[in-house]
């Protein structure tokens, strides 16, 4: 039996997410797909456009056998602590091959570059400063994209495996703001918010009185930042480097939350360094917290339909299942209800309470006619 493994987000899942699905089970010829899922926050630092489990019954109408979380703590981080999170975990799901898109679509030359002892997460940095990789590499940085950024560093912790990686090229700019039938995932959050037909793009029917941002919390991340105390921030996740200075004198100037994040992002502080310290301050994620985690030791299903269910069953006998709430890491599943509080808190009475129920209670199987 062959099992491929894709990483996703899928804020939402659309046209160019199905590409992708059916190039990872072509190219790898599996017999079962697994994609691990960030929950309701991304690596960017946003609140997910819509609940996890939404987006994960979603991507099993649409041929993924199996979706597990990838915990918040490491879905909401840089690009090598997301990479080793989600690696972790589908090493656990014994994959045998990892597709993932690229905007290069050069697979030996992203290898090379993983082979490398430099720093994934100062890639973007590295660019900005206009410097490059010697042209061995054949890659310059100024052309590496985000995906390639994250090829990067899943490839280097795919070292030493036995796993296999396969690359698809990416189809759309993540810049794109226009809805097309393959179009980016931030055109299609953009068109929401505006009320825009989003049906051909995506399959997802999503309105926007569902939906929650980090600009509806603004008044909250105000407050936090002005009545804490800049020690206190500091122990706050990803709080470093001063940024709690930085952040403190900007909201004292900024009465939205547009205001406030083009004003705070400078070339030391990118927008998802800043987005992600703002929820892990709303969901008070502190350093010690994180430590005190240890390592991944259960996978967790968040849908599956038939196939997915029956290689449930087998990973079993090798693995720790958290099949409910209670059968996970105790750390791992309080850090998630908590920060699913946050998530739903300014959501309607009863889609909150729905996506916390979601949260305590088991996967979903979806069966497909």
């Amino acid at each position: 039996m062959k099992i491929c493994g894709i990483i996703t987000e899928y804020n939402p899942l659309h046209n160019g997410h199905i590409h992708h699905i059916k190039m990872a089970k072509k190219l790898s010829k599996c017999d079962i797909l697994i994609a691990v899922m960030s929950g309701n926050f991304t690596q960017r630092g946003e609140f997910a456009i819509v609940d996890k489990h939404k987006r994960a019954i979603a991507a099993i109408n649409n041929a993924v056998d199996l979706v597990l979380e990838l915990p918040y703590a490491y879905a909401t981080q840089s690009a090598n602590i997301f990479a080793k999170g989600a690696i972790d975990i589908l090493k656990m799901a014994k994959i045998d091959y990892l597709c993932f898109g690229s905007e290069t679509n050069n697979l030996e030359e992203l290898k090379e570059i993983a082979s490398t002892s430099i720093n994934v997460n100062n890639l973007k940095e590295i660019m900005k400063s206009g410097n490059s990789f010697p042209k061995a590499y054949g890659l310059l940085a100024s052309a590496m994209g985000p995906n390639d950024i994250l090829g990067v560093a899943y490839l280097k912790q795919l070292q030493n495996t036995n796993i296999t990686p396969i690359t698809i090229q990416r189809t759309s700019s993540y810049h794109q703001e226009n809805i097309d039938k393959i179009t980016s995932a931030k055109a299609i959050r953009i068109a929401i918010k505006n009320n825009q037909d989003i049906s051909l793009a995506t399959p997802m029917k999503i309105t926007k009185d569902e939906i929650v941002t980090i600009e509806d919390f603004y008044p909250m991340i105000k407050q936090r930042l002005l009545t804490t105390s800049p020690k206190e921030l500091s122990n706050i996740l990803m709080f470093s480097e001063g940024i709690e200075n930085h952040l403190i004198k900007i909201a004292k100037e900024s009465y939205d939350y547009n205001q406030f994040i083009n004003l705070a992002t400078t070339k030391r502080y990118t927008t998802s360094r800043i987005n992600r310290c703002l929820i892990h301050m709303l969901n008070n994620i502190n350093k010690s917290d994180i430590q005190e985690l240890g390592p991944i030791t259960h996978i967790k299903p968040l849908a599956f339909n038939e196939k997915g269910q029956e290689y449930l069953r087998y990973l079993k006998n090798n693995c720790n299942i958290a099949s409910t709430f209670n059968k996970n890491n105790p750390n791992y599943a309080q850090m998630e209800l908590k920060t699913t509080y946050t998530y739903t808190s300014l959501l309607s009475k009863e889609k909150a309470q729905q996506i916390i129920k979601n949260e305590i209670s088991g996967p979903k199987k979806i069966v497909r006619n």
